[in-house]
């Protein structure tokens, strides 16, 4: 059975902030400097009373409207996110109150910004092991609360947004080609908060020590993106017959503009469409992705039949991609 989108929704806060606004929060950030080294000209930060599970649900109720579905006949509602709203309950549940998809399971996924591949890769066995299932994956992330404005490297990034796409069974021909999610746990110092887990709890001492930031090596990340991701969507192309001038579109995480601009080359996707959404909303972690698939999909850029390559790599580290062709 074919497994497919069947409709995209994205939220993203009210409150633009410039890489001039940012300037004055951050040492050293001149917005020139900001926008030459990620391409990035701003991004959003969330309300004060706006918390992950408000984003998702606003992601949520758009996705539902565009695929014509109704939030009770939802049959799983999974979350990627990396910045709920607290360790427990899952904000997945959250959302599903919010929204009233009152007979889903409901559960989260955490695979920083590779997570909404992860959760697609969720749903589509979801779906094929019980056909009729609707399956609601949403993205979202909240980087502005965990941002230590100090570090120019991050706090330059990340803004906050949530996606989401409605996933179940669609003809033949259509949908989802190949799927493959990997990890290198090896990694999994690359990008961190160090605090706040079993490991290091909440203290006075933690908090007053930076530790519940998030950190991140950015030429370790830029490595590993350019040693491990344009050999994964080769051999994911490979499997289905298919090479990379096949592909109509290319939709990444949006990590970095100079860093995509590489990569595109790397994997030898010229040729597609690249589609990007980070000089408006910066690098939104988890969200990313699927709020640039639905910017995409709402412009028209999708036709029926295109062949689109869906790609999300982060900490871990991860890596998800996925090749589908598009069509209701």
């Amino acid at each position: 059975m074919a497994v497919g989108i069947l409709g995209t929704g994205s939220y993203l806060p009210a409150q633009v902030v410039t890489n001039v606004d940012l300037a004055a929060r951050v040492p050293d950030a001149d917005p020139d400097w900001v926008a030459r080294k990620t391409l990035i000209e701003a991004r959003r930060f969330a309300a004060p009373d706006e918390a992950a599970s408000d984003l998702a649900a606003h992601a949520a109720r758009a996705a539902l409207e565009h695929a014509g579905v109704a939030a009770a006949e939802i049959d799983y509602v999974v979350v990627a996110t990396s910045t709920g709203d607290s360790p427990q309950p899952p904000t997945s549940n959250l959302v599903q109150n919010l929204i009233g998809a009152d007979r889903a399971a409901c559960f989260d996924v955490n695979a920083v910004c590779a997570g909404w591949v992860f959760a697609l890769g969720v749903a589509n066995g979801l779906v094929a092991t019980n056909p009729g299932a609707l399956v609601l994956v949403i993205a979202v992330d909240v980087y502005s609360r965990i941002l230590d404005f100090g570090d120019r490297r991050t706090a330059v990034l990340f803004g906050d947004g949530a996606g989401a796409a409605v996933v179940g069974a669609v003809p033949d021909g259509f949908g989802i080609i190949d799927l493959d999610l990997t990890s290198n746990g090896a990694a999994n110092g690359l990008i961190y908060v160090k605090a706040g887990g079993s490991r290091l709890p909440a203290s006075p001492e933690t908090v007053a020590a930076g530790e519940h930031y998030f950190r991140m090596n950015g030429r370790g990340v830029r490595d590993f993106v350019a040693t491990a991701v344009p050999p994964a969507l080769t051999a994911l192309l490979a499997r289905s017959g298919r090479k990379a001038g096949d592909v109509d579109h290319f939709v990444p995480h949006q990590a970095n503009g100079i860093m995509l601009q590489e990569l595109v080359t790397a994997a030898g996707l010229e040729s597609a469409r690249t589609h990007l959404t980070l000089q408006r909303y910066g690098n939104v972690g988890s969200a990313s992705l699927p709020v640039t698939l639905d910017d995409a999909n709402r412009s028209g850029a999708f036709r029926p039949g295109d062949l689109v390559l869906l790609a999300g790599f982060g900490g871990g580290m991860s890596l998800g991609a996925c090749l589908l062709r598009w069509g209701r």
